[in-house]
């Protein structure tokens, strides 16, 4: 059965009023808000659905019922001042924050409270965080505690390898809804699919798919995400087992990586190459995009 086709109320809600966005980068700002023209989303005479700022900075207001974001993986804020001697210098910074469980320079976990501070009651959220997010101790604990408590985190899929920009970088999404008030822990089961042991992924010879996800979706249930079953890759565990791991720990694994025990098990060495190729391209990547910073630092330096 074909879903029923929007009337004219619903068209203009969907363009005017549904998604909002927040961006840092002016220019990228721009092409978000370009792109969503191209796809019916906003007006070029209206207000402009992306706003410039750091969306850290404040509470914005509004809340959403639905939220979905890719954060930057920086895992430390920062800003620039001048010291006494009127040098140029790094400063962590901490984003002060009413609402959040914890004070923190962790750009990642402090988008992950914001994330959580954005959704209405019974609102819904995806997003993607590195490991770090997951054992973190410290102020990482107290917002993964915070989070099973308060919210029910219900779905977590650990990504493979090479499928980000940023070789190496071990990346998660974490499914979860804001509830209200409660006596009890609103987490009471989490479900975790590993797609990352013995699977390999890169940007160039194998990219990951929208069918590699297919097992995931349906392990998921969306018709019904209370009604799963238990596979190979995806085990439940409860919320006293997660309260119960040395400091909340979500970094959950127990499928044998067969790479570090059996040598036969290893790529061929056409690819092994390929990806060593791909990884150092990558790295002088990086290492040129610092270059440049501390280039443009030094100018400004020399300038101030």
């Amino acid at each position: 059965m074909k879903d029923a086709p929007l009337v004219p109320d619903q068209k203009r809600f969907l363009r005017d009023e549904a998604l909002r966005g927040w961006e840092i980068v002016d220019a990228t700002a721009r092409l978000c808000a370009m792109n969503l023209l191209l796809h019916g989303i906003g007006t070029p005479q209206g207000e402009s659905l992306i706003t410039v700022d750091d969306a850290l900075r404040s509470a914005p207001g509004d809340h959403f019922d639905l939220v979905l974001t890719n954060p930057p993986f920086d895992k430390k804020s920062s800003y620039k001042v001048i010291n006494a001697a009127g040098e140029a210098e790094r400063e962590d910074m901490s984003y002060l924050r009413e609402e959040f469980w914890a004070t923190t320079s962790n750009k990642q976990l402090n988008f992950l409270q914001h994330v959580r501070s954005l959704l209405t009651i019974n609102g819904r959220a995806a997003i993607v965080v590195p490991d770090n997010v997951l054992f973190e101790g410290g102020a990482g604990e107290t917002v993964r505690r915070q989070l099973l408590e308060q919210c029910d985190v219900h779905t977590l899929p650990r990504l493979p390898t090479g499928i980000f920009y940023a070789g190496g970088v071990k990346a998660n999404v974490l499914f979860f809804d804001r509830k209200p008030p409660s006596e009890r822990p609103w987490t009471q089961k989490l479900w975790i699919y590993d797609l990352r042991t013995n699977q390999r992924f890169t940007l160039k010879t194998r990219q990951l798919t929208r069918a590699d996800l297919d097992d995931f979706v349906q392990c998921y249930n969306p018709a019904n995400r209370h009604e799963r079953t238990e596979m190979e890759r995806f085990r439940v565990f409860s919320y006293a087992e997660l309260i119960a791991r040395d400091k909340a720990s979500l970094d959950i694994f127990w499928l044998r990586d067969e790479s570090l025990e059996d040598a036969d098990n290893l790529p061929a060495p056409p690819v092994i190459a390929a990806e060593i190729v791909e990884d150092l391209e990558e790295a002088l990547a990086q290492f040129s995009a610092i270059a440049d910073t501390l280039s443009t630092r030094s100018q400004e330096e020399r300038t101030a």
